[in-house]
């Protein structure tokens, strides 16, 4: 796995003062920023619980006696993604897989009445684009969910047209780094210029297979763990720092 060397740069054993610097370099060399979606910009199930979507698509699946696709660990799990990867692995018909994944954007869609803006994002999305910096979203979330969501917050111009959401091809789901490839190669540009900004285990993992360094947004000290026990160097569990830095570079 490659592991890029701004990361390995500001290690946890580093002092306050060092990473702090690193922070500051690898956000003033990015002249292109790849966002995640659910989590870094917003939190898309805050109030559409994703515990409660999960279960929905465990019922759908039994009304089409489906449910044996699933352990019993799966038929419980609060994450509605990890329902529709396990399907997607074990059945070979493509209709079902298809028709699952738009009961979850229409759950998706249902969200974005009720998500919750992540502390600075829009803050910081409109000065990052004044300063010249060019904006993607790279995520596994529908990009119907995306583009509605950054509309209602008058964010789509600031990413336009580059926002890369999950395909029919379930495999390519991060931690494969197909998405931020692609929006890398849509606006010609090289990983050590880019930064990736993301908020989950597979976020970072995908990064690191991208060659592209790794910012981990984490809103406790338990994501943070997480990110940090798969080789993320640089974790802030507030956006601010990154604002303030970005504005005084300005």
């Amino acid at each position: 796995m490659f592991t890029s060397p701004l990361l390995t740069a500001v290690s946890e054993d580093r002092t306050p003062h060092d990473r702090d610097e690193g922070l500051r370099e690898v956000i003033t060399r990015a002249r292109v920023v790849l966002w995640d979606f659910d989590g870094p910009i917003c939190r898309l199930f805050a109030g559409h619980s994703a515990d409660r979507v999960a279960n929905r698509l465990v019922q759908w699946l039994d009304t089409r006696r489906r449910l044996g696709l699933l352990t019993d660990e799966e038929r419980e799990t609060p994450d509605p993604y990890a329902v529709l990867l396990a399907v997607g692995r074990r059945h070979p018909s493509l209709d079902l897989v298809l028709e699952l994944e738009e009961r979850l954007t229409r759950e998706e869609l249902r969200a974005v009445a009720s998500a919750m803006p992540t502390a600075y994002a829009d803050s910081l999305i409109r000065t990052w684009t004044a300063v010249g910096a060019r904006l993607a979203i790279a995520t596994d979330n529908s990009p119907r969910v995306v583009g509605e969501y950054l509309e209602s917050r008058g964010l789509m111009s600031c990413f336009f047209p580059h926002v890369y959401g999950r395909t029919q091809d379930l495999h390519l789901f991060k931690p494969n780094p197909y998405g931020l490839n692609r929006a890398l190669n849509a606006m010609g540009a090289g990983p050590s210029k880019a930064l990736v900004i993301g908020s989950t285990p597979a976020d970072c993992q995908a990064a690191l297979q991208a060659g592209i360094p790794f910012l981990g947004y984490a809103r406790n000290a338990r994501k943070a763990k997480e990110l940090r026990s798969v080789g993320a160097g640089l974790v802030v569990e507030s956006l601010e720092q990154v604002l303030r830095i970005v504005r005084s570079s300005a």
